[in-house]
């Protein structure tokens, strides 16, 4: 099931998308939200009419670095013994068709298409067997990273936490085995990036395991799972496109912050 979140006539409500045909697609509109047992209302809305959010609002965005070997090599870094997290802020965090905002403070920034792990329940300490479990699906992600800013300051705050710089999007697909799905990423139609799930270094297993070891999972948090190879700049005015196999194709445009 594909789940989306959107906003028409001022309000704000989770719908399940139905159709096969982009151009034909519409939400039944889900009464409650879709972490718990919810009903489909029969209301039903063409996704032409209304707005498109980030498909959830996370507590937490726990972002993996360096899980595709020859991504790392590209930037000249180690391939990690262990996996290797870091943070973006709920504030990063942007829809299908927002704008990603170019920050002042960076002369380079780059794209980096991934596969997001939408977490369905309060979980801690999750055994491997169970991975599968807490994972509610799966949406299309662009760690967008100031990469001038990233290789001159140690914490990466600044570089990957910027507002905007977490595009999420264009819903959240629940049935889907994630572990060898094409990922692609094109810059004004022109391809970028082009790899598959199934060369992540670390599993999904294993990212899970290793975050709730550490700190609480809240219904609606996203696990970035790592970039592959091909990462590279973007301009203002660039529209940027990520698309993974089984869910669909996650679209932005770069503007200059105002």
């Amino acid at each position: 099931m594909r789940i989306a979140r959107f906003s028409i006539d001022g309000n704000v409500a989770f719908g399940a998308i139905e159709g096969d045909k982009q151009d034909e697609l519409v939400l039944n509109i889900i009464k409650g939200i879709p972490f718990a047992d919810f009903e489909l209302s029969g209301t039903k809305v063409p996704v032409g009419k209304v707005r498109l959010l980030p498909p959830v609002l996370p507590n937490k965005v726990v972002a993996f670095g360096r899980n595709y070997a020859e991504h790392a090599r590209e930037l000249g870094n180690e391939v990690p013994d262990a996996p290797f997290a870091f943070f973006k802020p709920s504030t990063s965090v942007i829809g299908p068709g927002d704008e990603i905002q170019y920050p002042s403070f960076s002369e380079e920034v780059h794209h980096e298409a991934e596969l997001a792990v939408v977490i369905g329940r309060m979980c801690r300490e999750v055994p491997r067997e169970r991975v599968k479990d807490v994972i509610f699906g799966y949406t299309c992600a662009n760690d967008v990273t100031a990469r001038d800013v990233q290789k001159r300051e140690k914490q990466w705050a600044r570089a990957k936490g910027f507002d905007s710089s977490c595009p999420l999007g264009p819903w959240v697909e629940t049935d889907l085995d994630a572990s060898d799905l094409t990922i692609q990423l094109t810059v004004n139609g022109q391809q970028r990036q082009l790899g598959r799930t199934s060369e992540m270094i670390h599993s999904i297993e294993d990212l899970v395991v290793n975050i709730s070891e550490a700190m609480t999972l809240l219904p609606g948090d996203v696990i970035l799972t790592g970039t592959p190879a091909g990462v590279g700049p973007l301009n203002v005015g660039d529209e940027v496109a990520v698309t993974i196999e089984g869910i669909g194709t996650l679209t932005n445009k770069v503007v200059k912050r105002g």
